[in-house]
């Protein structure tokens, strides 16, 4: 059992995937931190616009009855999170495992003596999968 938990995504259309994720973590911590991407974040590193706020996804996020605090970041960099809230476990689904951005997460971390952890992820759902794209469906401003 890891004192403080850290898990973050975008959390867009929220499915049953990432409540089996968050509800995991929590499991696995004495308090859960989640951590939900800001707009910007998301459109710099998907090129997306989210469906949801980032506001309206945090207050989605803080109403789950296993989070503990629920923040909206600007950043994937998780040694610059862990300085900020000094977590002692980072909470991930699996089919990360093994992608390179995630192998160099658990190298960045480790000076740290913070875990990587992989959580079962759900098959056969995500927001990409349930998001239909139509044309100027969301204008620019």
């Amino acid at each position: 059992m890891y004192k403080l938990g850290y898990t973050q995504g975008v959390y867009d259309m929220f499915h049953i995937g990432h409540l089996h994720i968050i509800n995991n973590a929590a499991k696995r911590c004495e308090k859960l931190i989640v951590g939900v991407n800001s707009d910007s974040l998301v459109q710099q590193y998907k090129n997306k616009i989210t469906v949801i706020s980032q506001e309206d996804r945090a207050e989605i996020i803080r109403n789950l009855r296993s989070v503990n605090e629920c923040v909206i970041v600007d950043t994937l960099d998780k040694v610059q999170l862990y300085e900020k809230y000094h977590f002692d476990a980072v909470f991930i689904g699996d089919d990360w495992k093994g992608d390179e951005r995630w192998i160099q997460t658990e190298k960045d971390l480790k000076p740290y003596g913070v875990d990587v952890i992989y959580l079962p992820h759900t098959p056969n759902i995500s927001s990409t999968l349930l998001r239909v794209e139509v044309p100027r469906r969301v204008d620019e401003i």
